[in-house]
């Protein structure tokens, strides 16, 4: 397993831990956030590493390409100066300089093409680092706002009860029949109490108040030209079939005083 691989098994690990035990979101975020910054900094001393390693490797393949052109040229001043034996061995130092150069060149190769996925690796764990602290503000509103429902939903379920509302509607229906019982008792007691002509034109009164209200209407469709000037109002006639039913009521009063004994 990578190192990337074991950070990215690390920190999922850390996550399920914290969320299986229930934190506060804006805890749990923070932590998360503080733990991903932790292991990129321990990424981030593991990728150093294996830059320096890189770069003493290429300092040795260019020490070993140095010490070959070194022996190159010894070998050249000893052929100069007539020394093929000196010239000979210093051909094959200049040869082992060179192989041992060319072996740690292909490791830094090896090396630098690894420690380029690493580095890649590094700045894309860094870029979600950022991102995650970006998200972060956002995971809290949706946290909250998950428990704000959670608490609405919790409440509702409370009043799912119907007691409550069963009591309220039973006040509600009392109140009003306790108001229509008054309004029959106030019926009862203006039409069977007191002075009952009095009441009688009280009532045939208000009924004159309403006939004038029609002539009134009718006088102003009349000036409108909605109605002909010649027109008898409706309500005049009205009014005169009232005066007919006052009149025989006065005169059934009549009637009924002289039909009672004179004492």
């Amino acid at each position: 397993m990578g190192l990337f691989d074991r950070l990215s098994s690390l920190i999922k690990a850390n996550l399920n831990d914290a969320i299986s035990k229930a934190e506060d979101p804006e805890k749990l975020l923070e932590q998360s956030i503080l733990d991903m910054r932790s292991q990129l900094a321990k990424a981030k001393q593991q990728v150093a590493a294996a830059i320096a390693d890189e770069k003493r490797l290429r300092d040795q393949a260019d020490a070993e390409f140095k010490q070959s052109g070194e022996w190159e040229q010894r070998a050249m001043l000893a052929i100069q100066q007539n020394r093929d034996d000196l010239a000979r061995q210093a051909l094959m130092r200049q040869q082992e300089h060179g192989e041992h150069a060319t072996a740690l060149q292909r490791t830094w190769q090896t090396h630098s093409a690894e420690t380029e996925k690493l580095k890649s690796l590094l700045r894309d764990l860094n870029d979600k680092i950022e991102e995650a602290k970006r998200k972060k503000n956002l995971l809290l509103a949706r946290a909250r706002r998950a428990e704000a429902q959670q608490r609405i939903q919790n409440t509702m379920s409370g009043l799912s009860d119907k007691g409550a509302f069963e009591a309220f509607a039973r006040m509600e229906e009392k109140i009003e029949m306790n108001e229509r019982r008054l309004t029959a008792s106030a019926e009862i007691e203006e039409e069977f109490s007191g002075d009952r002509l009095q009441s009688d034109f009280k009532r045939l009164e208000k009924a004159a108040g309403g006939l004038s209200a029609d002539s009134r209407l009718l006088e102003l469709k009349q000036k409108m030209g909605m109605l002909p000037a010649g027109t008898e109002p409706a309500a005049r006639q009205l009014a005169e079939g009232e005066r007919e039913k006052t009149s025989v009521t006065e005169a059934d009063y009549e009637h009924l005083d002289d039909a009672t004994p004179k004492s």
